[in-house]
């Protein structure tokens, strides 16, 4: 685990702030999947490439490995009534550990402890309080929480896309090799993948692996301060398998690019001294500078929130300085930032 202790952690949470104009922030995905720009950083000179996404495939080689998070977004957002007629918003976060019947939610507006209101199409739904993390807590009364949601939630966009999800972000705000449900934010870098392009790596003997990390709505909480932050837990897993191959590039030093920060946390959350330790669980890892990288060596990933964890993840992948700078380059020339934005490729 290459996480580093609070006091270490360097410079002020300021320092990993810029000012974004807002028409920048995509509100929509691009008309076609793929079809995004590609900022690309050069760590050892410092060089800055302006690419489309579909020259990925050229700063991959043959023999190096593409780590991908298979985790699939849950349609976690619920729009109800409260008795009064006005509107009450859930965002499921997962079932309770302290009550089987409680799930912890994101609520809007505040209600009162036992206080009913309705979800769709006719469901009940009573606010529990809080649970000892300070979390809300719903009882629904439906047989099923999880199943309940498939049919009746929305997909839950991030708070900064400004509109109300349509039919067509249960595709766009999905990648094409989510496989297993779980997710209540997309690991967007992910979202640029084609089945195509993904084929295309494989056919020039690009290996493909998956982990899984199951993103939570803590992703998009602000970072305060660098020594107080408490980072949320996120559920993963490494599969035995995926362990030792990736294990096996390593060791024959060939490159292990991965796949959004999500991946990153997976892989250095496993590894130790050099070497992944298959497992699942939950894992808080916070990396920020200077904490070094035990196993990734090149990062794909889209632009991201000030002040947020992941881009203090990023700033410790390729340093604070080439961070700004690269991210001033990507403001100056109009690239589309956070979720449906585009990408920057570390190497």
């Amino acid at each position: 685990m290459s996480e580093i202790p609070p006091q270490a952690r360097a410079g002020r949470i300021e320092d990993y702030d810029y000012e974004l104009p807002p028409e920048l922030v995509a509100q929509e995905p691009p008309p076609e999947r793929g079809r995004s720009r590609l900022l690309v950083a050069h760590r050892k000179s410092g060089q800055i490439e302006d690419r489309a996404f579909s020259d990925l495939p050229s700063y991959l080689k043959p023999g190096e490995a593409l780590v991908l998070n298979d985790t699939k977004v849950f349609p976690a957002r619920l729009l109800g009534r409260k008795e009064t007629g006005g509107k009450v918003e859930v965002l499921l976060i997962g079932p309770s550990a302290e009550d089987p019947l409680a799930w912890r939610v994101l609520l809007q507006p505040a209600l009162k402890e036992g206080q009913e209101f309705w979800l769709p199409p006719k469901t009940k739904a009573i606010y529990a309080g809080r649970d000892l993390d300070g979390m809300a807590l719903v009882k629904l009364e439906v047989d099923d929480v999880a199943e309940y949601a498939r049919k009746h939630g929305q997909m839950p966009l991030p708070p900064y896309i400004k509109r109300e999800p349509s039919a067509a972000d249960v595709q766009s705000y999905q990648t094409v090799y989510a496989q297993r449900e779980g997710a209540v934010a997309a690991p967007t870098a992910g979202l640029h993948f084609t089945p195509a392009l993904i084929e295309a790596l494989r056919a020039q003997g690009v290996e493909t692996h998956t982990v899984t990390l199951h993103v939570g709505y803590g992703t998009f909480k602000p970072v305060k301060d660098l020594e107080t932050h408490r980072m949320h837990t996120e559920h993963f897993e490494l599969k035995p398998e995926t362990a030792d191959a990736l294990n096996r590039a390593h060791r024959e030093r060939r490159k292990v690019w991965a796949v959004g920060t999500t991946s990153v946390r997976v892989l250095e959350t496993c590894a130790l001294k050099g070497q992944l330790i298959p497992g699942e669980g939950e894992t808080d890892l916070f990396l920020s500078p200077p904490a070094k990288f035990e196993f990734v060596d090149g990062l794909l990933t889209n632009f991201h929130l000030p002040r947020s964890t992941l881009l203090l993840l990023v700033a410790a992948f390729m340093g604070t300085d080439f961070m700004k700078r690269a991210y001033k380059h990507a403001i100056e020339n109009k690239y589309r930032f956070y979720s449906y934005g585009d990408a920057m490729l570390i190497v």
